[in-house]
C-alpha cells in the first residue's frame, strides 16, 4: 500500500531522533541529580569495607537469575524447537551485552534472533516466545508493585506507570487468550491480513507454547525468576550494612523493573541510580548513604552481564553490529 499524503506528512513532521533525545536528557538530568553534592571519598571508604561474602553472593545469585531465564525460554520453546539450555542463555547474555551497549534495548530482538538461527525455527515464532516471557513477568511485577504498596508509599510516578503497563499487559493477554483459546477464529481473521504469514506463524506459535504441560512450568520459573533478582539487591543491602530485609530488596526491585520501562541511556545508566536512591530514601536512609548504596549495586550487577555478554559473544566469533545488521535484514 502507498502511503496517503497525511502519512507522509506525519513521518515527515515527527523527527526519529526525538525519542533517543528525550531518553538521554532523562538520564542525564537523573545523573546530575543523584551526584550532586555527593562526596565520593567519604563513600568510596565505606564501600571498601563491604564485606566480599554479600557481593559474591549478589555476583552468584544474579548470575542464577538467568540461568533461570535460559531454562524458562527453553521451557517454553519445547513445542516449537529444541535447543540446548547452554545456547539459550548464551543468547540471553548476548542480549543483555547488546542492551548494555546500544541504544533502544535491541537485546530483546538480538536474542532471540540468535535463538531462531541456532535452533532452526522461524524468526517470529522465536519473537513469540519473548512476548510471553515479558507477559508473564510483567502479571508477577503488577503483583510485586501492589504488594509492596502495601508497605510504603511508593512515587506517584510509579503509580502511573504501573497502569500503563497494566494496560499493555491486558493487550497482551487478550491476544495471547485469542490465539491460545480462539485459535481457529483467529487464523480465519487473519487470513484476510496483508501479514497473514508472518501473524499466522506468530499465533500457531502462541497456541503450541501455550497448550503444552511446559507452559505451566514456564509460569513457576516466571515467578523464580523475578524472586532471585531480589537476592542481589538485599546481598549489597546487607555489604552495606543497611539494615534492611527482603521486603525492602522487593520494593527496591519493583521500582527499577518498572523504570527501566521508558527510553533511555544503554544500560539505564542514571535511571538506575535515581531509582535506587529513591528506593531507599522510602526507608528513611539519607541521600548520600542511598548514593553509595546505588553505585555499588549498579557496578555489582552491571560487572557480570558485561563480562557474561562479552564471552557469550565472542563464542559466536561474530560482532554485535553484525548480528544487529542481520537482524534488520530479517525483519
Amino acid at each position: 500500500m502507498i502511503p496517503t499524503a497525511d502519512e507522509q506528512g506525519v513521518k515527515r513532521n515527527f523527527p526519529k531522533w526525538l525519542i533517543p533525545v528525550a531518553g538521554y536528557a532523562i538520564s542525564v538530568a537523573c545523573l546530575v541529580w543523584v551526584y550532586k553534592g555527593f562526596d565520593w571519598h567519604e563513600e568510596f571508604l565505606r564501600v571498601k569495607d563491604t564485606s566480599l561474602k554479600w557481593i559474591l553472593l549478589a555476583v552468584v545469585a544474579d548470575v542464577l537469575v538467568y540461568a533461570v531465564q535460559g531454562v524458562r525460554w527453553n521451557m517454553l520453546l519445547r513445542p516449537v524447537g529444541s535447543l540446548p539450555i547452554s545456547k539459550s542463555i548464551q543468547a540471553i547474555y548476548i542480549g543483555l551485552f547488546a542492551n548494555e551497549l546500544l541504544p533502544f534495548r535491541p537485546g530483546e530482538v538480538i536474542r532471540c534472533y540468535l535463538l531462531a538461527r541456532w535452533a532452526h525455527i522461524h524468526f517470529t515464532v522465536s519473537l513469540s516466545s519473548a512476548m510471553i516471557e515479558r507477559l508473564l513477568d510483567g502479571v508477577w511485577l503488577i503483583l510485586g508493585f501492589y504488594a509492596a504498596s502495601w508497605f510504603v508509599e511508593l512515587p506517584p510516578i510509579l503509580l502511573v506507570g504501573s497502569r500503563i503497563l497494566a494496560l499493555l499487559l491486558a493487550v497482551l493477554a487478550g491476544l495471547f487468550i485469542v490465539a491460545v483459546y480462539y485459535h481457529k477464529y483467529a487464523r480465519r481473521f487473519i487470513n484476510k491480513s496483508k501479514w497473514s504469514e508472518e501473524l499466522l506463524a506468530l499465533t500457531d506459535a502462541m497456541y503450541s507454547m501455550g497448550n503444552s504441560p511446559s507452559f505451566y512450568l514456564a509460569i513457576a520459573l516466571s515467578f523464580l525468576y523475578l524472586a532471585l533478582q531480589v537476592v542481589p539487591i538485599w546481598a549489597v543491602m546487607q555489604g552495606y550494612e543497611l539494615d534492611l530485609g527482603i521486603g525492602a530488596a522487593a520494593v527496591v526491585l519493583v521500582m527499577l523493573r518498572l523504570g527501566s520501562i521508558p527510553p533511555q541511556m544503554p544500560g539505564n545508566v542514571g535511571t538506575f541510580q535515581a531509582l535506587a536512591v529513591a528506593g531507599i530514601r522510602l526507608f528513611g536512609y539519607d541521600k548520600a548513604i542511598a548514593t553509595g548504596f546505588a553505585t555499588l549495586l549498579f557496578v555489582v550487577v552491571t560487572a557480570p552481564l558485561w563480562i557474561g555478554g562479552f564471552i557469550a559473544l565472542t563464542a559466536t566469533r561474530m560482532r554485535l553490529d553484525d548480528i544487529q545488521k542481520a537482524v534488520n535484514e530479517n525483519k
